[in-house]
């Protein structure tokens, strides 16, 4: 008890001291580059202080809309609904999870929260977990940012779709197969103090839940955008330039870069384009599909929510589910 004490007050204050530094820096960046002793601090620690906060505001909207969807489905959402709404075949549910994200825009920064949510309310955990993996690639927000981004290739936005479309049910099925009816939920122990100061008044109960759902997620966010930050700054991009054409490896070299930027998926088509001249075409869709699949943000974020066994084996999972499909893609459509 007193370890995992010490072990949540540091963690804790390391979120509360990036948080302070967030705003700091927010406030005063500019005035800090005109002191004299700072003149001298190389420039690309003050990258990682432009790309910590450029993460932060991009990702704090879509983290608001995750944690008040789960909220909402705390307080709406009945067990019943959910097991009424799912085919109780447990291979045929992967088809409508799969197709949950053209319905509800969620990106990576949120989903993860709103998943963990569903599951607690009832949802199969491989279901979830298809629903968490491909919202972020399937909603209409993403498709569209995709399609502007690659205007003279359009059907990019298709095949991004696709992909993670296919990627998502088949690590879907894996999952069910290897944790069939198990609890892949941390068990947490979550404060109902504020919640029950009005039981009846369902608005309230939900700005409740909002809160302490903004507060576990957010921590999560600051130390996740912190790491990305660093990589970011410091990662020599030439080696990735210098894989870029290989068909087999510059699909890996661009997954490992969409973890490591930890882009939004509603603008990473942006970030995918700039690498166009470069990189294969087959390594760009790598990018974009693995990217919204997983990065430093909710990995830190499945961590603190899922229990460790099942993220460790999701981790393995996904990249060499989304590589191989990637590759196929690539020898039949792409030659």
């Amino acid at each position: 008890m007193v370890v995992t004490f010490i072990h949540k007050m540091v963690k804790d204050s390391l979120v509360l001291l990036l948080f302070c530094l967030f705003l700091f820096l927010f406030l005063f960046a500019e005035e800090l580059k005109n002191i004299s002793f700072i003149t001298r601090i190389p420039s690309m620690f003050f990258n990682v202080n432009t790309i910590f906060l450029s993460i932060i505001l991009e990702a704090i909207p879509f983290i608001l809309l995750g944690v008040f969807v789960s909220a909402i489905i705390q307080s709406f959402v009945s067990e019943n609904v959910i097991r009424r709404v799912l085919p109780r075949n447990a291979y045929l549910a992967l088809i409508p999870a799969a197709l949950l994200g053209i319905i509800f825009p969620i990106c990576e920064c949120a989903i993860v929260p709103v998943v963990r949510r569903l599951i607690k309310k009832g949802m199969p955990s491989h279901v979830g977990v298809v629903f968490m993996l491909s919202a972020p690639i399937l909603n209409p927000v993403v498709y569209a940012s995709t399609y502007f981004a690659f205007k003279s290739t359009p059907y990019v936005a298709n095949a991004r779709m696709f992909i993670g479309l296919i990627s998502s049910i088949i690590i879907g099925l894996i999952i069910y197969r290897r944790f069939k009816g198990d609890n892949i939920l941390k068990v947490q122990k979550e404060d109902h103090h504020h919640h029950n100061h009005h039981p009846g008044n369902r608005l309230l109960e939900t700005l409740y839940h909002a809160s302490d759902e903004l507060f576990d997620t957010g921590k999560y966010l600051f130390i996740g955008a912190f790491l990305a930050s660093l990589f970011q700054a410091f990662l020599d991009r030439n080696v990735l330039l210098s894989i870029g054409t290989s068909t087999t490896f510059a699909p890996m070299a661009m997954m490992g870069l969409g973890y490591v930027l930890s882009v939004c998926s509603s603008a990473d088509a942006f970030v995918a384009s700039s690498f166009g001249s470069t990189f294969t075409e087959g390594s760009i869709l790598a990018f974009l599909v693995f990217g919204p699949m997983i990065d430093i943000k909710n990995t830190l974020m499945l961590f603190g929510y899922f229990k460790k066994k099942f993220v460790i084996y999701l981790l393995v999972v996904t990249p060499l589910v989304v590589y191989f499909s990637v590759y196929v893609f690539q020898l039949i459509f792409l030659k």
